[in-house]
This record gives structure tokens, sequence and C-alpha cells, in this order.
């Protein structure tokens, strides 16, 4: 069961807590940047100069769209494990794809392989299905990256059309129908 906290936008899962990036973030953010295993399918690393940038962006996003990416913490432990949210980030994969909110996900290397892009994005789907207009999520997967391929699949998208991303192949997916009920999928 997906519980609201009270205050600014946030998400509380069964073990994870979604909220709006902060400013202490950058260090939890540079570490998983850092990490090739983490960053091999999203374009490799990234310096302080991006990290800096993105946590920004994403505070933009949430101010100009009333949504964005949400910055993962692990309850338990308070640990910074990742991100994932919703944004239009305009790649100029066409009509099809760049009019609609775009899911996206990643995770720190220690967080990777416990289910919680799953336990988060499902979070994040069920709050949009309650909260904004209805709309097609898409979202794009590189083709080697099985993990989010089988990920997207289970969250309900489906995979539409093949493109080149920045000269790398990806696969665009789309997802058209709420959760049944309005609660998280199964």
């Amino acid at each position: 069961m997906i519980a609201e906290a009270s205050g600014p936008v946030a998400i509380v899962t069964q073990r994870l807590r979604l909220r709006p990036h902060r400013l202490d973030d950058l260090a939890g953010r540079a570490a998983m940047v850092a990490e090739p295993s983490t960053m091999h399918h999203v374009g490799g690393a990234q310096d302080a100069e991006e990290n800096h940038a993105r946590i920004l962006r994403y505070a933009g996003h949430w101010a100009l769209r009333g949504f964005g990416a949400f910055a993962i913490e692990e309850q338990e432990s308070g640990r910074f494990a990742g991100e994932c949210g919703l944004a239009f980030f305009h790649r100029g994969l066409g009509d099809d794809f760049d009019h609609s909110p775009e899911a996206m996900w990643l995770l720190a290397g220690w967080a990777e392989g416990h289910g919680f892009a799953y336990e988060a994005m499902s979070g994040v789907i069920d709050w949009h299905d309650r909260h904004r207009e209805p709309q097609p999520l898409v979202c794009l997967v590189a083709v080697d990256n099985v993990r989010s391929l089988v990920l997207a699949a289970r969250l309900g998208f489906h995979p539409f059309r093949d493109a080149l991303y920045r000269g790398h192949p990806v696969v665009l997916h789309r997802r058209t129908a709420p959760f049944p009920n309005g609660g998280e999928p199964g």
C-alpha cells in the first residue's frame, strides 16, 4: 500500500520514501553516477558539474510542471538509493514520444536486485494516475539493458518503436492504461 506523506509531494511505499531532490542529495547522487556499472546504459559517469545541474533541473521540473524526478531513500536507513519519476526531457525522438511524460529510474549499485525500482516506479505511476490528467506515459530503454526492459514490461509499458538516441539503439515504450482499481500492478 502506498501512503503519501503530508507537506511537499512525497510518496511512501513499504520500504522506500520518494521525495523531490534536495541539495544534500549531491553526495549520494555523485556516488551513484560514478559507478560504471550503474551508468553503463545511460551514457556513462557524470562529473560534479553535471550532477549539480541534474538536481537543479529536477527541482525546476517540479516548480514548472508540478511533477518530476524523486530521490529514493531506503526508509530503514535513510540511505540514498537512487532516483525515479516522470519528466519531459525533449529528446527529439518524435511526437509519439516527446509529448508524453517519460518514466525514468536509476538505482545505486547497492540498491539493485531488491525490487526497489519496481516498488518506487509503482508508487510514482499510482500517484500520477490519481493526481494528474490521464495520459500515456513513455520510457526509453537501451536494447541491451535487460533488467530495465523486464521492469518496463512489469510496469505495463509496451514497446512501440526502436530508435537511436545519441547514437545508441533504444526501445521506446508506452503505457496507456492506469493500474486496475487505482491500485498497484500485480
